[in-house]
């Protein structure tokens, strides 16, 4: 069974760095909102497309779990109604998933 792992906490708290120390060197794919904003290695972050970006995230997730791979998810997560998507698709898949909030400050993409 997969796993699923969301990582939360403000922006420049760790959360990517956290997620890719956890999927490194295993099988588990570590997926972000901020990955839909890369283009040709460049962030383009673009406020209007913020519903489809999360959308991209959910999917990916519900798709990598539906396949067995493990999944760390590092988004903000500020509130319940952001992290509800994911516990619903864990619910439905029957995973248990695993939270992690990240506390510390070193600066971030978002300036």
């Amino acid at each position: 069974m997969a796993k699923l792992t969301l990582v939360r906490g403000i922006p420049g708290s760790g959360k990517s760095t956290l997620a890719k120390a956890l999927t490194e060197g295993s099988d588990a794919v570590h997926l972000e909102t901020d990955m839909f904003w890369m283009v040709d290695g460049e962030y383009k972050f673009d406020i209007s497309r913020i519903k489809l970006a999360h959308e991209w995230c959910q999917n990916k997730t519900r798709g990598c779990l539906q396949e067995g791979i493990n999944v760390v998810v590092s988004n903000t997560f500020t509130t319940k109604k952001e992290m509800a998507p994911y516990f619903e698709m864990a619910r439905e898949l029957k995973i248990i998933p695993q939270v992690i909030t990240c506390q510390a400050q070193y600066g971030n993409i978002h300036n």
